[in-house]
This record gives structure tokens, sequence and C-alpha cells, in this order.
């Protein structure tokens, strides 16, 4: 976890945690963005995703679900506003990929990164997008739902007719097991309980969200992403890194999340000290009209 899981939320918590910018950037990338890959890959398989599909991945991140999508042959956009280093890490991984392009012009093609909201991937010049991906999982935080349904608004009207939206979220609480781990961030930060507290996923999440969006439902899916770390330092640091844990962070001290998380884990690590704790996730397919 986004996946947002995957969405840093010092924005709607009001707060600003007391964290290295950078650090938690790696380390989303190098430890916890992966996490989601059957998520992507499903979504990829159900949907075709190859060399006709022009994709806007919304909170892109560090990008690895643009990266995934381009090696299918597609053309991809990632825009997200909320961490420079985050997309920083984006660039690195998808320009490499386009590097044999024979221009500047044909490389925005294949990739685009943009450090904004969805009106600022706006291209006049290029066809309209065919799919709308947000793979982060909202249903885990208060207040994500109304931040998808904005980034909606204005992403809608950059894709064309029929164009699929992707949303993406936890599944049900007693199927996560990241559930009573996440808990940590409630108690902890229970004074904002109201600005980007934890909160347990709701079965109709993702078909409010359309619905309010305007959007046509036109299939879903469950698919299993167990969270398995190396270490339990590694999860605790995979962990920070979705910034769910920020609101408790500045409510306490980075110390005593600390310690709450490992205690928290102590369930899940296996006697060789790796973790491993099962989640299932769902997702949603709409159409616009």
């Amino acid at each position: 976890m986004t996946p947002t899981l995957v969405r840093q939320h010092s924005s709607h918590a009001g707060v600003t945690p007391r964290v290295d910018p950078g650090a938690r950037a790696r380390d989303w990338s190098e430890i916890q963005e992966r996490m989601l890959v059957p998520l992507y890959e499903a979504v990829y398989e159900r949907l075709d995703v190859g060399g006709d599909t022009r994709m806007l991945g919304l909170g892109c991140g560090s990008g690895l679900a643009l990266l995934m999508a381009a090696a299918r042959g597609a053309a991809v956009t990632g825009v997200d506003s909320r961490s420079p280093e985050r997309l920083a890490l984006a660039r690195q991984r998808l320009l490499p990929e386009v590097a044999g392009a024979r221009d500047t012009r044909a490389r925005a093609r294949v990739a685009r990164v943009v450090d904004g909201t969805p009106r600022d991937a706006k291209d006049p010049s290029a066809p309209a997008f065919t799919l709308v991906t947000a793979f982060e999982p909202i249903g885990c935080l208060a207040g994500d739902a109304e931040g998808l349904g904005e980034l909606l608004a204005q992403a809608t009207p950059l894709a064309g007719h029929g164009a699929a939206v992707v949303l993406a979220g936890w599944g049900p609480p007693e199927r996560c097991a990241t559930t009573s781990v996440l808990r940590v961030a409630t108690k902890l930060a229970d004074p904002l309980r109201n600005a980007g507290s934890w909160r347990p996923a709701l079965r109709d999440d993702l078909e409010e969200v359309a619905q309010r969006a305007g959007l046509r439902p036109d299939g879903s899916g469950r698919v299993a992403c167990p969270f398995g770390y190396a270490d339990a330092g590694s999860a605790v640091r995979g962990l920070l890194s979705t910034g769910l844990f920020d609101a408790a962070i500045a409510a306490t001290d980075q110390e005593q999340v600390d310690k709450e998380l490992s205690e928290a884990l102590h369930p899940y690590r296996r006697p060789d000290g790796t973790v491993w704790m099962p989640n299932v996730f769902r997702y949603l397919i709409a159409r616009l009209p």
C-alpha cells in the first residue's frame, strides 16, 4: 500500500510530519510499491492494455504502474502533486524506456510525468486518454474517497467516450492482515481523527465514488496482494512510506510510532525473521458515458 496505503496524506491531516521526504520516497519505491504489482497485472490483463492504450495514471508516485503499462506498449502519462521526490524516481524509471525515441516530442508521446493536477496533464495535440487509473487504494483513511472524486472531476474530461476508469480500494478488513497494523495509526492519532486518520474499508467505497463521478460500472474484481518484507525493520519503513502514519507521528513522535508498529507486526513475523501479511484489494472498472 496508496496501494494510495498509497497516499501521502499530510495535506488532508493538516500537519507536517517530521520525516525525510527523500528517504520516504526511496522506501516507497524500493520496499512498498511492489506490493501492489498483482493488482496492476490483473487490471492490465483484464483490459488488454497494449499498444492502443493511452493511459493517465493519477497519483502515479514513483511510477511502477506506469512502467509496467509502458512495457506492454502503452503510452503513459503520470500525474502527481504531492511528492517531487517520488516523481523524480518515476522519471528515472521511465525515461530509459524511451531513450531510443528520435526526438523529445516522440518521447513525450510514449511517457510523461507531470508534477501537478490532472488538468496539467492536458495535451491538446494528443488523442484523448483511453484509460484512467487511480491505483492508490482508498477505503482506509477518512476523506480519501472525496480526494479521489476531486481528481476524477479533473481527469475524466481528458478521456474519450467509453474510456475505462479504474478505481482501487482495500478489501474487507477481515481479509486484510494489515488492518490490525493500520489501527496503530488511529490509536496514536486519535486527537486528529477527523483529519486523515485510518478507518475500516466499506463495501461500496468504489461504487460510491464512481456514481458521484458520473461513471458507469463495468466490472470489478478482487486481487490477493500480500505484504511481504525481508525483516521487521523493512516492514516498518515500508508501511511508514505510505503516509498513513503521518498524523500519528505528528501527534506523538517517530520513536513511539516505530515502537508500536514493531509490536503490531509481531504476529506476522516468521521464524526466519521475514514478515508476511496476506491482503485482498478490490478494483472497479467504470466507463465514461
